[in-house]
């Protein structure tokens, strides 16, 4: 067979001389640059999303006039969720919802191949949510675009396995570095939640190539300056106690807000109506909050500055801590698009400010002002909510470009995140994964075994031993097979018990009793079973319960119906055929 077009691009590039490494790194470059410029584009399909709909519907409608005319501003929103219907009808698996977390299960799990119809799906999809005063963040979608520029570079040079996924993780380090103006944060984002901390050094420098480029072009667009410019605020040693029990307070709100995030997606995941109806009423919920707290609409940067600047008041601080956490939970878990960044940088300032007020009125001659605590808390929030420290550090330092304030974040960000991990195993972006028996956090064993599923490996062709069936029936099948292992069945078919050789030893040498008893006297009724949707890391842990060799596989609706049998074997093979597979 001819190789294909995109097998001589790589062959041409290794026969010039260039070596592996060195292609992914001129890789990393072209993704580095597209990424940059998908931001910028990005960025100006949002701006030009909110001057239309926001901003000019604003206009129409008279809202700033307030009285009454304010009542209209949930429309605004609810425009947005309108305009996501088409795309929802013909993409609704790309469109709806916060959508991360299925990417890092493409990533890690799915191979990583992404379709090239993301970029524009994500575009407008968050762009039609948060620009219209959608309570979402820009983070989900850029890196999910970055990613996809990535897959898309990878495709056309025909790498697989961890080349693509490190393609993919250097494209999405490239759209954070370019929205936030944060090359290190980028760097940490894509190491410490695409890669999930499993990174080597050329993987590394991948990655920061990618950033870098990106970077450099959103500076040559949009200058380099930070985006928040907070006073310089002057931490004492003798605050740093109060900063360490700040973590604790930012882990357990954390918490919360993964916590009551999800139960209102599952609310609305249960709510019987037609699925295009969903980001509609979310959307009018959200718009109702902000006929009140205008704060909670889009990503409200504009007043995490008032809150770092000292600006906001305690009683708004506190209260907009749980308005925003409800209204993103609205927002994303009825099925608008957008990320979880932005509100989780809100929520920290809130929080943050909170704190510092109280702190600052009990100890004035000893503490900072309270936008110290406010701008701490943008970071450590977002450390906690993510389970991501580093991230949450270093995006603080490259936004705000504030050296002092180094010390306590690493302490706020490394507690709050020991906190809300001891309160609750998953970050808000790992949830899903959980639910669906995959745990990424588990190494490279579990994370593979976790991709397969047991009724891709289980054996179809297995033997069945009925519970009437005498011993030298069953000692027939044991020699005339291949396993030691047989489901006991009954009349109709259906399961009782599992045998083996080790249940027929104590009777294997006694002529008497082979005579007399039957497979049901000797028969273990308590069967450890699988279901075809399990996946082989739930099995191999099953396999380990007893030291088992083989566990019968039932039909997840009738547990009682065998439809086949998985051998300890037959997992090892497709680990390792899996392994292979990925290093390709």
């Amino acid at each position: 067979m001819k190789p294909g077009k995109k097998e001589k691009i790589s062959g041409r590039l290794l026969q010039v001389g260039m070596g592996e490494h060195t292609i992914i790194i001129a890789m990393s470059i072209i993704i580095g640059l597209l990424s940059g410029f998908a931001n910028m584009l990005f960025r100006a399909t949002m701006n030009f999303v909110h001057e239309i709909v926001f901003v000019g519907g604003s206009a129409l409608l008279r809202i700033g006039e307030g009285g009454y005319y304010k009542l209209l501003l949930p429309l605004l929103p609810v425009c947005g969720a309108l305009l996501l219907i088409p795309l929802s009808l013909a993409f609704r698996e790309d469109v709806n919802g916060y959508g991360f977390p299925r990417f890092l299960e493409r990533v890690n799990i799915r191979g990583g191949r992404i379709r090239k119809r993301t970029v524009p799906l994500k575009i407008l999809s968050a762009a039609f949510t948060i620009g219209t005063g959608g309570s979402a963040g820009v983070e989900g979608p850029i890196a999910q675009i970055g990613g996809a520029v990535g897959s898309f570079v990878g495709q056309i040079f025909r790498v697989s396995g961890n080349r693509m996924k490190l393609l993919i993780a250097a494209g999405s380090a490239g759209g954070i570095a370019a929205t936030f103006n944060a090359p290190i944060a980028g760097v940490m984002f894509a190491s410490e939640i695409v890669l999930l901390g499993n990174y080597e050094l050329t993987s590394f420098a991948a990655i920061i190539i990618s950033s870098g480029i990106a970077t450099v072009v959103s500076r040559m667009y949009y200058g380099a300056n930070p985006i928040f410019t907070v006073p310089a605020y002057e931490v004492t040693a003798y605050e740093i106690p109060l900063y360490i029990l700040f973590g604790i307070f930012i882990g357990v709100i954390a918490v919360m807000y993964i916590v009551v995030f999800y139960r209102v997606k599952d609310a609305f995941d249960r709510l019987r109506i037609h699925p295009q109806l969903k980001p509609v009423i979310g959307a009018f919920i959200v718009g109702s909050i902000g006929i009140f707290f205008p704060h909670v609409l889009g990503d409200g940067y504009e007043f995490i500055e008032q809150a770092l600047d000292g600006k906001v008041i305690f009683l708004v601080m506190f209260a907009l801590i749980f308005l925003k956490i409800v209204a993103t939970s609205f927002t994303l878990g009825s099925g608008g698009a957008g990320g979880v960044f932005a509100p989780a940088l809100f929520i920290g300032a809130m929080a943050g400010g909170a704190f510092g007020w109280v702190v600052h009125s009990l100890f004035p001659a000893y503490t900072a002002h309270p936008g110290a605590y406010a701008t701490v808390g943008v970071g450590a929030f977002l450390a906690a909510a993510t389970h991501a420290p580093l991230t949450g550090t270093f995006l603080l330092f490259e936004m705000t470009g504030n050296y002092k304030i180094i010390i306590p974040i690493m302490f706020a960000s490394i507690v709050g995140t020991l906190t809300a991990r001891r309160l609750h195993h998953d970050s808000i972006d790992t949830v899903e994964l959980s639910r669906k028996g995959i745990n990424i956090h588990d190494g490279r064993e579990a994370t593979v075994l976790s991709s397969i599923r047991v009724g891709d490996v289980m054996r179809k062709n297995f033997t069945t031993v009925h519970e009437d069936a005498g011993m030298h029936e069953l000692l027939r099948k044991v020699v005339a097979g291949e396993s030691f292992y047989f489901p006991v069945v009954d009349s109709q078919g259906l399961l009782t018990g599992i045998i083996s050789l080790q249940d027929i030893k104590s009777v294997l040498f006694e002529e008497d009793l082979k005579e007399i008893l039957k497979v049901k006297h000797i028969v273990s009724r308590k069967v450890i079973v699988l279901t075809p949707d399990d996946n082989l890391n739930t099995a191999i842990e099953k396999f380990a319960v007893k030291d088992l060799e083989e566990i019968p596989v039932v039909d997840m609706f009738n547990r009682r119906r065998v439809v086949g049998m998985l051998k300890r074997g037959d997992v090892v093979t497709a680990y390792n055929k899996e392994l292979l597979r990925r290093r390709a």
